[in-house]
């Protein structure tokens, strides 16, 4: 009797550390703010300078982030090149001559990376890249 009561006590502890714990593990939209403060702007310049260029990469852009957080979650797995012994989703049958964009988040990475080197992620960046897109092409 006084083991179960034991075990109840345990799982209830586990169970209140667990909820208490994950509790602060919130999104955050300025997560960059100290580490990469000019992320948004850069995003924002290429992703503009790009849609000047062509009308439809506003929607290319909204499209390679959908097909990235269809497939396994967004994860920015839809950027991955070929390697010897690796097909990445990039050049898989269903985007290969369908997905556009791609090299303007290359573009955007490359700005990026250029003013924080090794802080924001490539699927960060996409997903910026993609708001950005339905921002500049909104008439609102």
């Amino acid at each position: 009797m006084a083991s179960f009561s034991f075990l109840k006590g345990a799982i209830t502890l586990a169970f209140l550390f667990l909820f208490l714990s994950s509790s602060s593990a919130q999104l955050s939209t300025d997560f960059y703010s100290k580490s990469c403060p000019n992320l948004f702007n850069t995003v924002k310049s290429v992703v503009r300078s790009a849609i000047q260029k062509e009308a439809r990469m506003g929607a290319s852009l909204l499209r390679l982030f959908f097909h990235d957080c269809f497939v396994n979650g967004c994860d920015g797995s839809v950027l991955l090149d070929d390697t010897s012994s690796f097909t990445g989703e990039k050049n898989a049958t269903p985007n290969r001559n369908s997905a556009r964009g791609f090299d303007v988040i290359d573009n955007i990475k490359s700005a990026v990376e250029k003013a924080c080197p090794g802080v924001v992620s490539c699927a960060d960046v996409l997903a910026i890249a993609a708001r950005d897109s339905v921002v500049i092409v909104s008439p609102v």
